[in-house]
């Protein structure tokens, strides 16, 4: 089997939006399925890393009123790969002005990695707006959790790729990975920004599934691709993610009312499973369901049948609006 069996059938958006949301940034913006639907918004990951066609597949477009959007700088969006004015409460402030724009009383926000991240800082944002959150791959975004993946932790398990992911970084430099990279991601020099992007992007791509993915590191390398998630996401990761140390946590209150689903590979190297469980443990009302045979992409086999099941389940909510 594979998660092209699993996926509900390819659509075609019945809206495009080009949505301008201050003087620097305007977002691409779409709309899929049953414009009469449960509103649900996907929430790609990076920081940078853009939607694709496919990800409209997560969901019964009988069922859904589907948006996807390109955060920032990064997909569609214009300016590529930009930094300025590219922050976390830019962001949350974009996906409220999407849904006024769209005039979406309530929604479920479905999303993965950095995804679920912004998710539940826009849930503990504008709680009152939040039917549902459908999250993956969980990115608590503390400094422990950033330090994990891009300097102590993931490189025990795959020092080869590590080996690659260090080769753009001069030797002295290595014990500060994240400023190293922001230093040569925001140089004037294109060619070594260039091979940096392409190392950075590839090193997620080469760990985000339990057997590495060819397909998948070929996505990740894709120099459009690599040089927004790699700026992007080494922008913010450089800047504590725009928030306080453990935000997410201390805030937990906030949202302990609103129907949560957790799904998370067992092996995630990304973002280890331990995130999952201390936001499960956080929130009592959540269902938390650990897939034993899976890393971080959302095309894992029993990650995309999970995420699918889920969102059969989540259609009902909007019928209390």
């Amino acid at each position: 089997m594979s998660y092209h069996e699993i996926l509900y059938p390819p659509i075609e958006p019945f809206a495009h939006h080009s949505f301008q949301v201050d003087q620097q940034h305007t977002l691409c913006v779409e709309e899929s399925g049953n414009p009469q639907g449960t509103p649900i918004l996907f929430v790609h990951g990076g920081p940078g890393g853009g939607c694709s066609p496919i990800h409209r597949q997560f969901f019964n477009p009988s069922d859904y009123r589907i948006v996807l959007f390109d955060q920032r700088g990064c997909g569609k969006s214009r300016p590529h790969a930009c930094l300025t004015n590219n922050t976390t409460a830019h962001l949350i402030e974009d996906i409220e002005k999407i849904r006024r724009h769209l005039k979406i009383e309530k929604w479920v926000l479905f999303g993965g990695s950095w995804g679920s991240t912004l998710s539940l800082l826009y849930a503990q944002t504008y709680p009152e707006r939040v039917l549902g959150l459908i999250l993956r791959g969980i990115f608590l975004c503390r400094n422990q959790d950033v330090q994990w993946f891009y300097q102590q932790g993931a490189n025990q398990f795959f020092p080869e790729f590590w080996k690659d992911f260090i080769a753009p970084v001069a030797p002295e430099k290595r014990h500060d990975m994240i400023g190293a990279y922001h230093e040569i991601l925001t140089s004037d020099n294109e060619i070594l920004r260039m091979r940096a992007a392409e190392a950075w992007s590839i090193w997620e791509g080469r760990t985000s599934t339990l057997k590495t993915s060819p397909d998948l590191v070929s996505h990740f390398g894709d120099p459009h691709h690599a040089l927004a998630m790699a700026r992007i996401e080494c922008h913010y990761f450089k800047h504590e993610s725009f928030i306080e140390e453990n935000q997410i946590l201390n805030n937990i209150h906030i949202i302990k009312d609103i129907p949560t689903t957790i799904i998370q590979g067992r092996y995630d190297m990304v973002c280890p499973v331990n995130q999952a469980i201390e936001l499960a443990n956080s929130l009592p009302q959540a269902k938390l369901i650990v897939s034993s045979y899976a890393g971080h992409s959302a095309f894992e086999l029993e990650l995309c049948q999970a995420l699918v099941d889920t969102t059969d389940s989540y259609s009902e909510l909007g019928s209390s609006l």
